[in-house]
């Protein structure tokens, strides 16, 4: 029997993405997003309501959330959630539902962003639209 475990979610970052390492020197990268429902009842008034997720990244994916998004920035994540248990010395259970990204994108509905791109010739980035300068002026060729 197949399982199938997982998820897309459209949201806004509830804060900066706060990067740690494990001692092995592995990137981990976590987020909050909320996710807003929003529609209108019967009567014609409009309702909302509001979903938080935690949301672990690791590895690079992990170092470039950390690097490009902040608190606010409204993003697509496609994972799967991880059910974590435990209890406690008093014998309290415990569980925390996590997102674990495996794919982190800029939604490009309220916000533009700049693509960056690696020189291979001096390893500095530079701005889709500064390489777009430099090729109408002459000065780098493709």
């Amino acid at each position: 029997m197949n399982h199938l475990n997982h998820l897309y979610l459209l949201g806004n970052l509830t804060r900066d993405p706060e990067i740690k390492y494990t001692n092995e020197g592995v990137a981990i990268t976590e987020m909050g997003l909320a996710v807003n429902k929003r529609w209108t009842d019967k009567s014609g008034k409009d309702l909302e309501i509001v979903d938080y997720f935690n949301i672990t990244a690791w590895n690079n994916l992990a170092e470039n959330c950390a690097a490009t998004l902040k608190k606010g920035d409204r993003v697509l994540v496609s994972g799967h959630i991880n059910l974590r248990s435990w209890e406690n010395k008093e014998g309290k259970k415990y569980n925390i539902i996590n997102i674990t990204a495996d794919v982190v994108a800029a939604s490009l509905e309220f916000n533009q962003i700049k693509i960056a791109e690696k020189d291979e010739r001096d390893n500095i980035l530079i701005s889709e639209e500064d390489s777009s300068k430099k090729d109408k002026a002459g000065s780098r060729t493709k």
